[in-house]
């Protein structure tokens, strides 16, 4: 077979392979909003709780969509949903370029990551309703509260998945790397940041939720504003066709999301041929 046949063999398995790991995240994507409608539904009826209080699908539909005052609700939610998803980008990046530049440091020092991972647990550890106070004290009531809101929320899953992605490169590959002379920068930059992009993209996938529940948190303990600071209001004042529908539009964006990612995951890995180290 000549050199042209092969390179076009090549291609068309890159196609068929991208094509299928597109279905399948978008069959994953509908099975999980499926079950996440019965889930609720089923929920719903199984604890028996009042209608006045527990809205159901239909409920939320009407609020969002049939009702005459619908247009009002959806503009209402819809500025507090994109003033979360800026907050959740906020912590997103910040928490994901810590966790990134932390990892690359455990990988060159080994030392560093003694001092540092013990800290990294501290955080994990603490309820982020007991270091809210502490955290405001420091930053104020800012977008810097969100950063750290946020960005302790995603850091700990990221850096996990992004160490674990650097350790799993080849000795033989880093040992030839060094016996060319190459130093441990080199070592990482030609082999173990290529060979952790699944990894890396995992912690990507897996901070998008994370983000929003950061930004949440941010809204609700600190900063006010979105749909965390919007669904204490909503309770206090009985309105649970508004509270039900934050949480759902928040959850459906959340869902959305990841799924996004994850079919651009699941896509560029299938390109690069490592679909199945993901």
């Amino acid at each position: 077979m000549s050199a042209g046949g092969a390179a076009a063999d090549i291609r068309r398995e890159a196609r068929r392979a991208t094509l299928r790991a597109l279905g399948s995240s978008l069959a994953t994507f509908g099975l999980t909003l499926a079950a996440v409608l019965v889930l609720w539904q089923g929920l719903l009826w199984a604890t028996g709780v009042s209608p006045y209080v527990g809205k159901g699908p239909l409920d939320v539909w009407t609020f969002l969509v049939a009702a005459p005052e619908a247009a009002e609700n959806r503009a209402l939610l819809m500025g507090q949903l994109v003033t979360t998803l800026q907050d959740a980008a906020i912590g997103f990046v910040a928490g994901l370029v810590v966790a990134l530049l932390v990892a690359i440091g455990f990988q060159l020092s080994r030392g560093l990551e003694h001092a540092l991972m013990p800290l990294a647990m501290l955080l994990r550890s603490v309820p982020l309703v007991a270091m809210a106070p502490v955290i405001i004290l420091l930053f104020g009531r800012s977008a810097a509260t969100v950063a750290v809101i946020g960005g302790i929320v995603v850091l700990f899953p990221a850096l996990v998945n992004i160490v674990f992605g650097l350790r799993q490169v080849s000795p033989q590959m880093s040992d030839v790397i060094h016996v060319y002379g190459g130093s441990a920068w080199t070592a990482l930059r030609k082999v173990a940041l290529p060979s952790a992009l699944p990894s890396l993209l995992a912690a990507v996938r897996i901070s998008v939720p994370g983000a929003i529940t950061g930004a949440l948190l941010a809204e609700w303990l600190a900063v006010g504003g979105g749909i965390g600071g919007a669904v204490g209001a909503y309770s206090s004042q009985a309105q649970f066709s508004a509270l039900w529908s934050a949480v759902v539009l928040v959850t459906a964006a959340a869902l959305v999301i990841y799924n996004l990612v994850a079919v651009v995951e699941s896509v560029v890995l299938a390109r690069m041929g490592m679909a199945d180290r993901a």
